[in-house]
C-alpha cells in the first residue's frame, strides 16, 4: 500500500494558519503568508561551490500567521511547541530548534538594517511541506516569515528585494542554526516563477526560470520520502562543504566552478579528488540537462538523474540504504531516470516517470522498503506550477 502526502489548498492553509493564531494570541493576524517547500531536479551539494542547480517548486507550503509588535519581542508557535523571546537576544544556537530558523531570519534583517530596532512578532506556524524529508521545510519556513515581515514594515519585494531577503534567510540557516547549508533553496522559495524550474547560478546570485510542462510530455516527477531521518547539522554535510572548499584551495582556483576534469586530476588527495570530482560533472549534468529541457528533450534527462545518483552515492557519499533502495526499486519498475535529492544522510528520492507509471514504479519502491525491512516511504508529485512565497491571507 502506497501512502501519498497532498499538498494543502492555499485558502484552506491560511484559515489553519490563522486560527492557529487566534487560538494562541487571542486576536487575528496581520495576515498569513506562505512559501513552497523545493525538490531539486538535479544539481547536488554544488551550490556552496559556486556551480549550477536547478530546483522545482513544490505545491506544499509553509504558512505563518503574522502580527507586528513595536517591543522587540518574538513569540514564536508551531502546533504545541513555543518560543518566547527578543530579536537582541538571538545569537548562534539559541534559540536552539525550528524557533531558531524564525528568530534567524528577524535577527539576519535586523542586522542588514531592514527592520527598525523594535520590530518584533507574534508567529504560529502551519505546514504541509514534510519535516526531515530534505524537501527544504526549513527554507520554506524562513522565507514565509521573511516576506511576511517585508511585507509589514513596506520592504521592496521585486527580485532585487527578494534575493537580499533569500541572503538574510540563508545567514540565518548557516549563522544562528548551524547548518552550512548553500542558497539554493531560499533562492527558489523567494524567486521561483509557476510553470518554471528555476535555474540558479550559485556563483553570481542570479536565477534563470526554466520552462518544464511534464504533464504535456505525459510525464511526472514522483518524489519519495523515504522517511530516513534527514539532518545536515551533525557534521556530515560540513565535512563534505569542507572538502570542496579544500580541493578549491589547493587548486589554486576560487570555487570548483572554475576547475574541469584535468584540474580534479591534479589532486593528490583520493577523498578530495572523489569529492572535486562529483561537482564538476554535477555541474556539466546541470548545463546537460537545461540543454535537454529547452528543445524539448525532457524524457532523456533520465539517464543525467541516475548518473547524478552514482556520483552523488560513489564519490560524494552522502546517500544511504533507504535513499538507494528507492532509486534501484524506481528505475527496475521502468523510471526513465533516479536520484537521491537535497542534502543526502537520509530525505528524499526523485523519479521520473510516465504518467502511466506513477502507481506502478510507486509501489515498487514500497514493496522494496518493506522486503528490506525500512521504514514505509511516503509519495508526493512535484509539478513545476509553484509559485514563490507571497501573502495568501
Amino acid at each position: 500500500m502506497t501512502e501519498w502526502v497532498a499538498p494543502i489548498p492555499a485558502p484552506d492553509l491560511a484559515v489553519a494558519a490563522a486560527l492557529a493564531f487566534r487560538s494562541w494570541f487571542g486576536v487575528g493576524p496581520d495576515g498569513v503568508w506562505s512559501a513552497p517547500g523545493r525538490v531539486n531536479l538535479i544539481g547536488e551539494h554544488v551550490d556552496y561551490a559556486g556551480g549550477l542547480s536547478l530546483p522545482i517548486a513544490l505545491p506544499h507550503r509553509t504558512a505563518v500567521a503574522v502580527r507586528g509588535r513595536a517591543d522587540g519581542v518574538l513569540r514564536v508557535r508551531s502546533g504545541a511547541d513555543r518560543w518566547d523571546g527578543t530579536v537582541a537576544e538571538v545569537a548562534p544556537g539559541a534559540p536552539g530548534g525550528w524557533a531558531g530558523y524564525l528568530a534567524g531570519v528577524a535577527w539576519a534583517m535586523r542586522r542588514e538594517g531592514l527592520l527598525p530596532d523594535d520590530f518584533g512578532a507574534d508567529v504560529t506556524v502551519v505546514s504541509a511541506v514534510p519535516i526531515g524529508a530534505g524537501l527544504s521545510s526549513s527554507a520554506a519556513l524562513e522565507c514565509a516569515l521573511a516576506i511576511a515581515v517585508a511585507d509589514l514594515v513596506g520592504l521592496t519585494t521585486d527580485d532585487t528585494g527578494r534575493a537580499r531577503l533569500a541572503g538574510c534567510c540563508v545567514a540565518a540557516e548557516n549563522e544562528i542554526v548551524g547548518a552550512p547549508t548553500g542558497g539554493l533553496d531560499q533562492a527558489i522559495a523567494l524567486r521561483a516563477t509557476a510553470g518554471h524550474a528555476l535555474l540558479v547560478d550559485s556563483g553570481d546570485g542570479s536565477v534563470a526560470p526554466v520552462p518544464v510542462d511534464l504533464e504535456a510530455e505525459g510525464l511526472a516527477v514522483l518524489v519519495i520520502d523515504t522517511r530516513a531521518p534527514h539532518r545536515l547539522v551533525d557534521g556530515q554535510y560540513a565535512e563534505r562543504r569542507r572538502s570542496v572548499e579544500a580541493s578549491a584551495e589547493r587548486l589554486g582556483v576560487p570555487s570548483l566552478r572554475a576547475a574541469d576534469a584535468s584540474d580534479v586530476a591534479r589532486l593528490a588527495d583520493r577523498t578530495l579528488r572523489r569529492r572535486a570530482g562529483h561537482v564538476v560533472t554535477e555541474i556539466a549534468r546541470v548545463r546537460g540537462t537545461v540543454a535537454l529541457m529547452a528543445s524539448g528533450r525532457v524524457a532523456e534527462i533520465g539517464p543525467l538523474l541516475t548518473a547524478s545518483h552514482v556520483s552523488l552515492r560513489d564519490d560524494f557519499e552522502v546517500s544511504c540504504t533507504e535513499l538507494d533502495s528507492a532509486v534501484d526499486a524506481a528505475l527496475a519498475a521502468g523510471a526513465l531516470g533516479a536520484r537521491m535529492t537535497g542534502g543526502g544522510f537520509g530525505g528524499s528520492a526523485i523519479a521520473l516517470v510516465e504518467e502511466s507509471a506513477i502507481g506502478r514504479v510507486a509501489a515498487a519502491v514500497a514493496s522494496a522498503a518493506a522486503t528490506r525491512g525500512l521504514v514505509t516511504p511516503g509519495f508526493l508529485l512535484a509539478g513545476a506550477g509553484g509559485g514563490p512565497a507571497h501573502r495568501i491571507g
